[in-house]
């Protein structure tokens, strides 16, 4: 891998720096406590609510459904899943407020302290399906200062979109063989392989729970493996 010609870090953020599952599943069990809700399995409602970030954005990438930013698409999924698990009793402002969950999401151990050297030596910026206000509350809450904070709402589209990814090295003033996207997700990192873009892994396995193996292998195609950010900054010199 040569990494010398890497101006710019994009780092996929849901389940990349932050833990999507365990921020989910204790705001849930803190509101049911609240409320006297004891039917629920909190990291399964956590789970199923991940499960529907996908099929809703591919509504919007086929045009089955015009523009709509995630925490729209996060509302809708969670009005569907309050009625399957049998959740009553929610005011509007208190629904409002657990969709506004995602803009609360802890970060991993290792990701602030690692952003925080990997930003003395590069450009570090998002790339994220989150839109703008949701990546701009979760830097303010986790303290995570990026360069840029780019958004799929900017460009109106969701990744894998080639658009997403040709956005960023157009803002950012790269081509995309300068920019490494970060992410613990395959799916992503191969588009971004595909187009040009160094690539780097990093493991998160409890990203889907305790109960939830995910797929760490290593792949030839992908540029670098970490098993955190500390480590990806270690093997980038940072």
């Amino acid at each position: 891998m040569n990494s010398t010609s890497v101006k710019a870090l994009a780092f996929d953020v849901f389940g990349t720096v932050v833990d999507w599952y365990g921020s989910i599943a204790l705001e849930g069990e803190i509101l049911g406590e609240s409320k006297g809700i004891t039917n629920v399995d909190w990291g399964r409602f956590a789970s199923a609510w991940r499960g529907a970030y996908r099929p809703s954005m591919d509504m919007v990438r086929t045009g089955e459904m015009p523009w709509t930013n995630l925490d729209e698409l996060h509302r809708m999924a969670l009005d569907r899943l309050l009625d399957e698990f049998d959740v009553d009793g929610l005011t509007e402002a208190e629904k409002d407020h657990f969709n506004r969950v995602w803009h609360r999401l802890e970060p991993w151990p290792d990701a602030t302290a690692g952003l925080a050297r990997l930003r003395k030596r590069f450009i570090i910026t998002t790339l994220s399906n989150g839109n703008m206000e949701l990546l701009a509350d979760l830097a303010s809450n986790t303290g995570i200062r990026w360069h840029h904070i780019l958004s799929a709402e900017q460009f109106k589209h969701y990744k894998y979109d080639h658009e997403v990814y040709h956005g960023a090295a157009e803002v950012l003033g790269l081509s995309l063989d300068q920019i490494m996207l970060v992410a613990a997700h395959k799916d992503d990192l191969r588009v971004g392989h595909s187009l040009g873009m160094m690539t780097a892994f990093v493991h998160r396995p409890a990203e889907f729970g305790p109960d939830q193996p995910t797929d760490g292998s290593p792949e030839s195609w992908i540029d670098l493996h970490a098993t955190d950010f500390l480590n990806l900054a270690d093997r980038l010199g940072a």
